[in-house]
């Protein structure tokens, strides 16, 4: 059993290429926050993993949301915990593993892999090139992390840590703050980013979207969606282009 959140698909395809090789299952963290959805039993000794992005050094909000309410039975064979990045992780890994502990799961290792990153009010993803080789760099990565995964390996493979991510962390409240995102008259008033919002922070009034919560996640699945590209955070977002993975 292998959680996941994901906002534009990095994550999604590191979980499932693990949960392919391993035969595992895998569970989006967003269909279960939308759905209410927070009881899961474990098979005996099956494995148990938790993969998401690191978001300003840290955790996702929905991620944080979701292990609270959560409620884990069955006795675990092998926990892992896993975040994809573009730079470095912070301290994402060991506020998951802090987290779980908390909920009485202990985590036998924690891996980490470097991906594109989709934040592009700094991040400048127009270069599809570039972007195709980090993914490549990615998919050669996450191959060494199925093959630790498979031989239980225990310990932190999380390489791409760096001391007080929990300072810089402290700034992603004010970076959720919804009046920051924007949309242009490109807006066909599809209804997508509704949809895609994790916690339902859009609605679509009028045929366009309106953000009813002064608070999101700041996960810009909205942006990366969007089929005409009209949502966006700052100035920047519009040169630095959209990401999905396919």
């Amino acid at each position: 059993m292998i959680f996941y959140f994901s906002a534009t698909g990095n994550t999604r395809h590191a979980a499932r290429r693990i949960a392919d090789e391993t035969g595992d299952r895998i569970i989006s963290i967003t269909d279960c926050l939308k759905n209410n959805i927070f009881d899961f039993s474990l098979s005996s000794g099956e494995m148990l993993g938790f993969a998401c992005p690191v978001y300003n050094f840290g955790l996702p909000v929905t991620v944080i949301d979701f292990i609270e309410k959560m409620n884990i039975f069955g006795s675990c064979g092998y926990a892992f915990t896993l975040v994809t990045l573009g730079g470095f992780s912070g301290g994402a890994s060991k506020m998951l593993k802090d987290k779980l502990n908390q909920k009485g799961i202990k985590t036998d290792a924690c891996f980490s892999v470097v991906m594109p990153d989709t934040w592009t009010p700094a991040y400048d993803l127009s270069d599809r090139k570039k972007v195709a080789e980090t993914n490549r760099r990615a998919d050669i990565k996450i191959s060494r992390i199925i093959k630790q995964i498979r031989k239980k390996a225990r310990g932190n493979f999380d390489y791409r840590k760096i001391p007080f991510g929990d300072k810089f962390y402290a700034g992603y409240e004010d970076l959720r703050r919804t009046a920051t995102l924007s949309v242009d008259e490109n807006c066909i008033g599809c209804g997508l980013c509704e949809k895609q919002c994790p916690v339902n922070a859009i609605e679509i009034r009028d045929g366009k979207p309106v953000w009813v919560r002064e608070k999101c996640a700041m996960c810009l699945g909205c942006l990366h969606h969007c089929p005409a590209f009209a949502i966006q955070r700052g100035e920047s977002t519009k040169s630095h282009g959209q990401y999905t993975h396919i």
